[in-house]
């Protein structure tokens, strides 16, 4: 990679929003929330990891620190796409959608 396009490299993130993940991450809510969820206290390292890993980048424009930032991103949005989502999305709206609702009748319940 040239030096130009080393120096133009952002993070996918600020700094700040790396330390505002790891703080949320280790709040007592959060913890009880994820043990509460999952049976588990959360592990938060990978957000302090990569909060020390930009800032690295920001002072030394380290390639270790670019390369681990890069991964972790990347490894955080395949994680995402395990996920499949509850609802199915529309194609378009129902048949019916400008008519009024019935409100006399009771809903079930």
């Amino acid at each position: 990679m040239s030096g130009r396009e080393e120096s133009t490299w952002r993070p996918p993130r600020v700094c700040d929003d790396y330390w505002s993940e790891f703080r949320h991450c280790k709040s007592l809510k959060n913890r009880f929330h994820h043990y509460y969820a999952h049976g588990t206290s959360p592990s938060c390292l990978q957000w302090e990891e990569d909060y020390k890993s930009c800032r690295e980048w920001e002072k030394y424009k380290s390639s270790e620190a670019k390369e681990a930032l890069q991964r972790s991103e990347r490894n955080r949005v395949a994680e995402q796409k395990n996920f499949i989502p509850v609802w199915e999305l529309r194609k378009e709206p129902p048949t019916d959608w400008h008519m009024p609702l019935n409100q006399e009748r009771p809903q079930d319940s």
